[in-house]
């Protein structure tokens, strides 16, 4: 160790992080190097660097070689207390950041400790950390601001040199994000020399994200340096294509169907992770798995977030450790948790997003320099056209914009309570801090001390009842909460992620599987069976929270599904989309007969070749629209009346401009419709022929009056009243209960409901009120992206095309809606009986 410290005075500090990469046998990127060097001028910055690139070390290593510098007698000598913090947004990342920054610092000789501190860790743990903080503290944004709410903060923060925040992509554009801002404004002046770090992966808006992290004008951001990792990652997409393409695809028919096809990459491979899209799908899956090859049994788990911690950590250790072959996956699995030995990604169906895409490519292969290798599995034919386009994204690294919140009084009415909780604050210090944020730099003087008055009188509809006067005013004109039980109340409720109420699953004799969400298990009855944790369950009873189950032997049960299962297109991936369908027009046009009959075509990619018969069935009822064109079409079955557009703008836009056009149509004529939409298009189905030329003469696409229209079309009262309960859960208007007696949704709900109805009569003004409906508007119903839709058509030819029958185009849109109807064996029933008088 001596030379090493001789070592230090002739060369430059970075040189140490290259001996100990060059001892471990590694040689460190130019990302990594550059990163070092930045930080150790004391600047601040953002990392682009994909999953599996190094980035930890990127960071924590001139954070150690720094804390070296100015304490050269560091072997001997250590002065105890909080130096850097590490935030990330999944608990699951915790374990290998803590692994990766202590055997670095140990081995470099150093005494600096790391701590972890999330929702998992034990109060022993909390205590000690209370008497002493860890050098690094590895923690989520709740957990930071819960420190923010302990008396004192400010001489646990004081000494703080560096705060990094990892995978900032997935807070960017969450409230979460502007929790970490607000966090990060008050200790910008705690500790005015701290560096303020962002790591993230993909993601489109990187100067963006760089500002929203930094501040806008700030200091920081003024002394700040966007850093890339070109490390040209080498993806390689393989779509499994099936031997027979149905001419008439529909969402389902596939997916488990090449279930077969899943065998052989598991059988050759060392571990394989198959991603699914939801947690029902999860556990379709692997229940589907088992059914057909018991022999994976003790070879093949499951992973997704409702299932026990216990289990969920067991099996990340046995991919570690090899002793799986395959884990059937959700999301729970994209970032962070290091598992060098996966070879092979299997995606289910459309991952909705290029960014979710790569990721999860990203997760095999995940070493500097290994090609990533991920198999696509369409769940229905038309999704090999997301495959094809994926592809290219692939290629060019097209991935998604995070767009951030603007003004969420919601969050700063809780951040505002957890400074009066802790310390307690002054008005005029804090304003200026608050302004200095990316998502509060326009509020106003007049906004601002309404959310004052807010805290202190619970605004003016409120100020009757003392319950809602959280926050006192004290003589020297510090805000601070004295009353122990509402800051006993405020604690438990810290956050900004608003769920349904979850209940736990245990067995009758006490054995604890997992959580399942209020809303699904109030639906059944005891005796009912129902799948989870890929295990057959009957309902016993339920009490206190806890859904009590024993095991069934029936073969047939429901599927839970949770409230986040429905994903919808990113624009980015809409955009994709709509270029390969344009580009599958023009192929099959140029395309002669023969050419087509055959499945060939100048342009075609292995996917589209794979879809000629589809494309063939399709022309042969209507068309494939191509850039210049937007495709209606109509015709009659037994259901009704059926038109359906194509937008290709992913499904939750589709939902507003279904209803929309709904809207518009009846103001022209009395009729009703029954609307089903899915990422490709929507439908109108009715009892009575729309005119359709008099919808085009009337121009319905226009873009004029959008708001006015939408507002009265999809009873956006009635969604903002039910956004509105996350809004008033976060800024602490109503309590979700304690642990163990958490309060029922419904009691939630019904309590917002009427703190809502209050503010609409007497309030209309109210900050939180208004907050709800602009969130319906913006984040919900992506009206910016709605109103570019509408744009968009109105510059295209409006192709109607009258069928006499449904066309490839239009059955996963029918099939989809009839799916919301009828349980699954009618649904099957159903559509073979369909198909039978298609293929007539």
């Amino acid at each position: 160790m001596k030379s090493k410290e001789v070592k230090l005075k002739k060369t430059e500090l970075y040189d140490l992080g290259k001996d100990w990469f060059k001892d471990q046998g590694w040689k460190p990127f130019p990302f990594q190097t550059q990163t070092w060097k930045t930080y150790l001028q004391n600047k601040n910055g953002l990392l682009n660097a994909p999953t599996g690139s190094g980035k930890t070390y990127a960071l924590w290593v001139p954070i150690v070689l720094e804390y070296i510098k100015k304490n050269p007698d560091y072997k001997s000598k250590h002065k105890k207390g909080l130096k850097a913090i590490w935030i990330t947004p999944l608990r699951a990342l915790s374990v290998e950041i803590e692994q990766s920054a202590r055997r670095f610092a140990e081995e470099m000789g150093t005494q600096l400790t790391v701590g972890i501190r999330t929702g998992d860790t034990s109060q022993k743990e909390r205590t000690a950390q209370k008497r002493m903080m860890p050098d690094l503290l590895i923690t989520t944004p709740e957990s930071l601001q819960l420190l923010l709410s302990s008396k004192g903060y400010d001489k646990t923060f004081k000494d703080l040199n560096a705060i990094v925040m990892d995978e900032w992509h997935e807070l960017l554009g969450t409230k979460r994000g502007v929790q970490v801002e607000l966090g990060l404004s008050r200790l910008k002046i705690i500790s005015p020399k701290m560096k303020i770090w962002g790591i993230s992966a993909t993601i489109g808006n990187l100067q963006e994200a760089r500002e929203v992290l930094l501040g806008p004008d700030s200091e920081a951001f003024k002394n700040s340096e966007l850093i890339r990792a070109e490390l040209n990652k080498k993806i390689s997409v393989k779509s499994i294509i099936p031997a027979k393409m149905e001419k008439f695809p529909w969402r389902g028919h596939l997916g488990l169907h090449l279930i077969a096809e899943v065998v052989p990459i598991i059988n050759n491979s060392r571990t394989t992770l198959i991603f699914t899209n939801t947690r029902s799908q999860c556990e379709l899956w692997f229940q589907r798995l088992m059914e057909k090859y018991p022999e994976f049994a003790g070879d093949v788990a499951m992973h997704h977030g409702s299932i026990n911690k216990e289990t969920r950590l067991w099996v990340e250790q046995a991919i570690r450790n090899e002793s799986l072959k395959a884990v059937v996956c959700t999301s729970s699995l994209d970032l962070g948790v290091d598992f060098a030995p996966v070879e092979t990604i299997i995606q289910i169906g459309g991952p909705k997003g290029v960014a979710r895409f790569i990721q999860r490519a990203g997760r095999s292969g995940h070493q500097p320099g290994k090609e990533s290798v991920i198999y696509f599995f369409p769940t229905h034919a038309i999704e090999l056209i997301e495959a094809s386009a994926l592809q290219k994204a692939v290629n060019k690294t097209v991935v998604e914009d995070r767009i951030p919140y603007l003004l969420s009084f919601d969050v700063l009415v809780q951040y505002l309570t957890t400074l009066a909780v802790s310390n307690g604050f002054f008005p005029a210090e804090i304003y200026p801090e608050i302004k200095s944020t990316f998502c509060f730099q326009g509020i106003t003087e007049e906004q601002w001390l309404w959310v004052l008055n807010f805290i202190t009188k619970g605004s003016q509809s409120l100020q009757a009842y003392d319950e809602y006067k959280k926050v006192e005013i004290e003589e020297d004109g510090r805000f601070k909460v004295n009353d122990r039980g509402v800051a006993m109340r405020h604690r438990l409720q810290i956050g900004t992620i608003v769920g349904d109420a979850v209940l736990s699953v245990k067995y009758m004799k006490g054995g604890f599987i997992g959580s399942i969400e209020e809303w699904f298990i109030s639906k059944l009855n005891p005796g009912d069976v129902f799948t989870f944790a890929g295990r057959n369950l009957e309902l016993v009873l339920i009490k206190n929270m806890q859904v009590i189950v024993k095991s069934s032997k029936s073969k047939t049960s429901r599927v839970p599904s949770w409230q986040g299962g429905r994903m919808t297109f990113s624009a980015q991936m809409s955009e994709l989309l709509r270029e390969e369908m344009y580009e599958a027009s023009a192929s099959v046009k140029n395309a002669s007969k023969k050419e087509i009959n055959k499945g060939k075509g100048s342009k075609f990619s292995e996917e589209l070749i794979a879809l000629a018969p589809i494309f063939k069935r399709q022309l042969k009822e209507s068309i494939i629209p191509n850039n210049e064109e937007f495709l209606i079409e109509t015709f009659r079955t037994r259901e009704g009346y059926h038109a359906i557009f194509y937008p290709f703008e992913g499904r939750f836009v589709h939902e507003a401009l279904g209803s929309l056009l709904a809207y518009r149509i009846s103001l022209l004529l009395p009729i009703s419709f029954t609307l089903a939409f899915n990422d490709y298009g929507f439908e109108l189905l009715s009892d009575q022929e729309i005119d359709m030329k008099q919808v085009l003469d009337n121009d319905l696409f226009s873009a004029e009056y959008l708001m006015d229209d939408l507002y009265k079309s999809l009873n956006a009262t009635e969604m903002a009243r039910r956004k509105f309960r996350d809004v008033a859960v976060i800024a602490g208007l109503v309590f979700t209960g304690y642990p163990n007696k958490l309060i029922k949704t419904k009691h939630l709900q019904s309590n917002s409901q009427l703190l809502f109805s209050v503010f609409r009569d007497y309030e209309p003004d109210n900050l939180l009120f208004l907050q709800a409906f602009r969130e319906t508007f913006e984040h919900q119903l992506e009206e910016g992206r709605l109103r570019k839709a509408l744009e968009r058509i109105s510059r295209q030819e409006i192709i109607w095309k009258a069928c006499k029958k449904p066309t490839p185009f239009s059955f996963p849109i029918i099939t989809d809606r009839l799916r919301e109807k009828l349980t699954s064996e009618k649904v099957e029933d159903r559509i073979r009986k369909m198909l039978k008088s298609l293929e007539k």
